[in-house]
């Protein structure tokens, strides 16, 4: 009997969750879209039974996909959206009108299509991965519920990304940055040119602003396959944004419209321009086309006074401030930097970092380095994560010896950080004005987020 046939259906989230971590790793790269594709046949295509917003780009996706989700349901569309990686549960991956599936429901998903994981594995030289399997279940997810419309976030890349598997009807760039040098290459050119493989024949791109080069590459690919192309600050835009409490106001510039003064709840100017990619890609697909109507202004403004995006400068905790932000490369920390600047005056500001060994940690700690009084260097539970001590051996050439210190666990690093922020006088500064800001990854955030409490 074969082993689609025999195998025991998960009865709890655990079970379902530890079945897909058995599985290659998100880590664990074979460049194709075979497995896929062969998946996905067998489910019936259901990545073709909705439009599609695809989202790619180096930072951002995440929160502007939740915002493009949030402003498609205030319009009135029943929604599908696939984020990753998760900040606490996988779960959050697949989200049906703007919430994370139950965990009865993801268990149900994954027992509906494990049979068909089987039966690809058995036919193809290698299994289809943790990645692949969690993409074919959210576009079974959509197709099951139904939902007007996809909203897919790329997991990393594009042309040969899991996700690709759906066409684009909007195609959405985010800022193109380095990351992942050693899948996707080391110039922005390089990334770029894996990244407009998410562009399909009739597409309508929305790109954010590019470097030069990189605007290019796009141009290029656009030509090539017959898409559309909106460019910000060209088609839409920030017209103005002004930090205030709980966030900024912004008016943005529109495919169709300009809308005035919308509060949004998020921190930093990155966010505001997120919002605008968000804004013209749901333009795009509710109009189909460029020349489309505009949006509501009262629709679109309720719907800017709802987003959220946990672990995006999310505050968790008071007394003292507690500030999560999942950067995780060079560009990442320079735009939370620059929204510490814009939106916050704590002092001390105390950082708790863990990173993955991977990354470029000189790059975001030099963007860091300027805003933190002091930086505890941990290690989140993931075998990725940069052992404490050598992460300490990088910040100490740049914050000298005396601001930097090791906790070899997130609870302590927290505590201790904590301690410090709390005894501003200490290091000269005002008391009770100290903060925390723990980043360096998603799976850190996510770490400190259940600690602090604050889950969905």
């Amino acid at each position: 009997m074969s082993e689609q046939q025999t195998a025991r259906p998960a009865q709890t989230l655990g079970e379902a969750y530890d079945a897909l971590l058995s599985r290659w790793p998100e880590t664990r790269l074979e460049p194709s879209l075979d497995r896929i594709a062969a998946f996905v046949e067998l489910l019936g295509d259901p990545q073709r039974a909705a439009p599609v917003v695809h989202l790619t780009g180096t930072n951002g996706k995440t929160s502007t996909a939740r915002m493009i989700d949030d402003l498609l349901r205030a319009a009135g569309l029943r929604t599908g959206r696939f984020t990753s990686p998760h900040v606490e549960s996988v779960t959050e991956r697949i989200s049906l009108d703007g919430e994370p599936l139950s965990d009865e429901e993801f268990v149900r998903i994954f027992n509906d299509v494990a049979p068909y994981t089987h039966l690809v594995d058995s036919r193809s030289e290698h299994p289809l991965s943790f990645f692949e399997a969690v993409v074919g279940m959210a576009f079974a997810a959509f197709a099951d519920a139904p939902v007007d419309a996809a909203v897919v976030e790329v997991g990393m890349g594009g042309a040969w990304d899991a996700t690709n598997v759906a066409d684009a009807d909007v195609a959405v760039l985010l800022p193109v940055a380095i990351d992942h040098t050693q899948y996707l290459g080391t110039t922005t050119v390089d990334i770029a040119r894996e990244k407009v493989g998410i562009i399909k024949p009739g597409s309508l791109v929305v790109s954010a602003t590019q470097d030069e080069d990189v605007a290019a590459v796009i141009a290029e690919r656009v030509a090539e396959v017959g898409a559309r192309l909106v460019r910000e600050d060209e088609g839409f835009g920030v017209v103005a944004r002004t930090p205030a409490v709980g966030g900024q106001v912004v008016t943005i510039e529109g495919l169709h419209a300009t809308y005035v003064d919308l509060f949004l709840p998020l921190y930093g100017e990155h966010q505001a321009h997120n919002a605008a990619a968000a804004l013209a890609a749901v333009e795009a697909l509710v109009g189909r086309t460029a020349d489309g109507e505009p949006l509501a202004d009262e629709l679109v403004r309720e719907a800017f006074a709802t987003f959220t995006s946990p672990g995006r400068l999310e505050i968790v905790r008071r007394s003292p401030t507690m500030l999560l932000d999942a950067a995780h490369n060079r560009a990442g920390a320079a735009a939370a930097a620059a929204a510490l600047d814009d939106s916050f005056a704590f002092s001390p500001l105390i950082g708790v970092a863990s990173v993955m060994a991977d990354k470029d940690v000189d790059g975001m700690l030099a963007e860091l380095e300027p805003h933190l009084a002091h930086l505890v260097c941990t290690r989140a539970s993931t075998d990725r994560a940069m052992d404490p001590e050598a992460l300490a051996v990088i910040a100490r050439e740049l914050f000298g010896d005396t601001r930097v210190t090791v906790a070899d666990r997130l609870p302590e690093a927290i505590d201790q950080a904590a301690a410090l922020a709390e005894a501003g006088q200490a290091l000269g500064e005002a008391m009770g004005s100290g903060a925390v800001l723990i980043t360096g990854s998603v799976v850190t955030v996510g770490e400190a987020r259940a600690l602090l409490g604050r889950t969905r």
